[in-house]
């Protein structure tokens, strides 16, 4: 199976790979246009991503696939409203990841509840039928501080329920076992086969 993944994020990409292993992905082109996340909810946003670069490739791809998965995850947070939520990839603009987290750590209100979970929505867009989605989550909580230099993203706030380590400290195969991106995965494998 051949896959365009509507994402130009190295670690996704990897993530991916390891995830739906035999599958063949090829990352969103540097040359093609920003993709357009505008929805309100993580659904919304896949389904946008993967129609929008289906419609492209067919006028522009330079080898066939079999169609077009996106994901649209990120990291919400109780005690900051759900936040940042849909906004994780576009949250405090302008700031390398490690700034961003220690943003967002700096927003949580003292003594507030620390509970969180990881959520992703793939959107399946085969070329020749309707997408559709498929979801996952992982509950959790937020370490005091950022641990680890696994993974990517907010990985080294997230503490996993049942779990001491973050998802930055955490080997990848570990991580791969209950992560949102892998329970999401597991879904679109079973209904493609």
């Amino acid at each position: 199976m051949k896959i365009l993944l509507a994402s130009r994020n190295a670690g996704k990409l990897r993530e991916f790979g390891e995830l739906l292993q035999g599958v063949e992905f090829l990352a969103w082109p540097a040359d093609a246009p920003d993709i357009p996340e505008e929805g309100a909810f993580f659904q919304d946003n896949a389904l946008q991503k993967a129609t929008f670069a289906r419609d492209w490739w067919r006028r522009h791809g330079t080898s066939p696939v079999d169609g077009v998965l996106s994901d649209d995850s990120g990291l919400c947070v109780d005690a900051l409203w759900g936040g940042p939520g849909v906004l994780s990839a576009r949250f405090a603009p302008g700031l390398a990841q490690d700034a961003k987290n220690r943003r967002l750590l700096a927003l949580m209100p003292p003594g507030a509840a620390r509970s969180a979970r990881f959520v992703c929505v793939l959107a399946w867009a085969p070329m020749d039928g309707d997408p559709v989605t498929f979801g996952g989550s992982v509950e959790g909580h937020l370490a005091p501080e950022p641990r680890g230099s696994q993974g990517f993203g907010y990985d080294p706030l997230f503490v996993p329920e049942g779990y001491g380590q973050t998802f930055g400290e955490l080997s990848s195969a570990v991580k791969q076992t209950l992560s949102h991106r892998s329970r999401a995965s597991r879904a679109f494998l079973e209904a493609v086969r």
